[in-house]
């Protein structure tokens, strides 16, 4: 069963043309055997044509207003590397799937667009979730612009059948003290930091002499690559205790870069945030290979952390106060 019918449709170049249009209902069999039946089918699509509820925007692909309408918001409005993350999953995993309307896409187009991309790759159900986000914002924003009017499709779409997410792991103090012993500076330093503190990544790139006070430090900056931004979140600008295994690292640290007052805590030689990355690459990983030690990343010290400093002997109330 097929209707036809014309609707206004967005061109490349912005304009809008009136073409007449074909489009398949469902096969004449089932509850759709009727003429009522798939009277009913095409209503659902004629009637907002009728009522003037349909704009032309809403006939870009989803690919489309992906790439001219919501990035473009994700960059204006979010941190520089959501935009990334945001636009490697469009790239990767909805583009090949992207090229129905925007307002065609129902809460079935949806889940068979997850199902699809899960028989392609081998995707754990954390990043299936995350994709799905994605496309929710994306419904969520053109219903925010008055594009769409419908329901937002992704909402009652499941997830499919995936295997589970990686096992996430933590550093024992035991490895953190042989860590520390054996790395050596500046590199045991910024370990110290993320030991003690819990810092995020970014966070920990972003530190400055100028927001250490020698009993605390506050984080002000977050360095994703090369772009400078607020923390990840508000609360994290709250100054975070400097307990004294800690304290005694960085002022032989700030000894060692000539007693500076501004600037970032770990910088290279240019004076710009240091490479973690790098850093864990070339310094970190190979020591603590010949060492025997593991090394999950850096956000397996913030796993930990209060366990750890639990077993330090640091207060309930100051561990909360770093957290």
């Amino acid at each position: 069963m097929y209707v036809r019918y014309r609707e206004d449709v967005l061109l490349e170049d912005g304009s809008t043309k009136r073409i007449q249009k074909c489009r398949r209902l469902a096969k004449a069999a089932g509850q759709y055997r009727t003429k009522r039946a798939a009277g009913q089918l095409a209503d659902e699509i004629i009637r907002p044509l009728n009522d003037r509820a349909s704009k032309p925007e809403s006939t870009m692909s989803l690919n489309q207003f992906i790439e001219v309408a919501y990035l473009p918001y994700v960059s204006d409005q979010k941190r520089r590397s959501a935009y990334s993350g945001y636009k490697n999953i469009w790239l990767r995993y909805v583009q090949p799937n992207g090229g129905v309307a925007l307002r065609d896409v129902r809460t079935f187009e949806a889940e068979q667009m997850l199902n699809s991309i899960a028989r392609e790759e081998d995707l754990s159900r954390t990043t299936l979730g995350h994709i799905k986000h994605f496309l929710s914002g994306v419904f969520r924003y053109a219903r925010r612009q008055g594009v769409l009017h419908n329901p937002n499709p992704t909402h009652d779409v499941e997830l499919p059948k995936a295997r589970p997410a990686g096992e996430t792991c933590a550093y024992s103090l035991e490895e953190e003290t042989r860590m520390l012993a054996v790395l050596p500076e500046p590199a045991a330093t910024v370990v110290a930091m993320a030991v003690f503190t819990g810092v995020r990544k970014g966070e920990l790139r972003g530190l400055t002499w100028e927001n250490y006070e020698g009993s605390e430090i506050r984080v002000m900056k977050s360095v994703w690559r090369s772009h400078v931004d607020e923390p990840k979140r508000p609360k994290s600008k709250a100054a975070i205790p400097v307990i004294a295994p800690l304290k005694v690292r960085l002022e032989r640290h700030w000894a060692r870069c000539g007693n500076p007052t501004r600037g970032f805590i770990f910088s290279n030689e240019q004076g710009k945030p240091m490479n973690l990355e790098a850093l864990a690459i070339d310094v970190i990983r190979p020591t603590l290979e010949k060492a025997k030690l593991p090394w999950y990343g850096w956000h397996a010290f913030r796993r930990g952390l209060a366990t750890n400093l639990h077993r330090l002997g640091v207060s309930d109330k100051l561990i909360q106060q770093i957290l």
